[in-house]
């Protein structure tokens, strides 16, 4: 196999595309003594922008509430330039959905807890995150299940 036939994956660039931080009851949020119930959302999209190329952004929202009011919303969009090249077709979808996010989980982490922290709250720290998982699931929601054969 000729060396440029070999397949490629690299990291051409990381950064952060997109972060928001929303305190909205500020100041007087800061002297509630409840616990906030806190909610995590993760999502992850690819596209290609060139011959090989591809941008891949892990979006995780965190969003902390009380009964009646937000404590805060923070939204961190961590977003990578991926070099992918001769890799099969079938292999391509896992690379983006799965392999692209676990490199990009690590600072969208980074990028949440230190966010929380400047609003004014104790850091958030996220867990680690199955991306297969989450991967597999999808595909199984997209096949649906199977249609039923009517009985006569």
């Amino acid at each position: 196999m000729e060396q440029n036939e070999q397949p490629v994956f690299g990291i051409e660039k990381l950064y952060v595309k997109d972060l928001s931080v929303e305190v909205p009851n500020a100041p007087e949020i800061f002297l509630e003594r409840e616990q906030p119930q806190v909610e995590i959302q993760l999502n992850t999209g690819g596209r290609a922008v060139g011959d090989g190329v591809y941008e891949v952004v892990l979006t995780v929202t965190v969003t902390a509430k009380m009964p009646e009011k937000t404590v805060f919303l923070v939204e961190v969009g961590q977003a990578g330039i991926f070099r992918i090249q001769n890799v099969p077709e079938e292999q391509l979808e896992p690379l983006i959905a799965v392999a692209c996010p676990n490199i990009l989980f690590p600072y969208a982490r980074e990028a949440v807890s230190d966010a929380v922290s400047r609003a004014g709250f104790q850091p958030i720290v996220l867990q680690p995150v199955n991306f297969e998982g989450m991967y597999m699931q999808r595909l199984q929601e997209q096949a649906g299940a199977p249609a039923e054969v009517p009985i006569q």
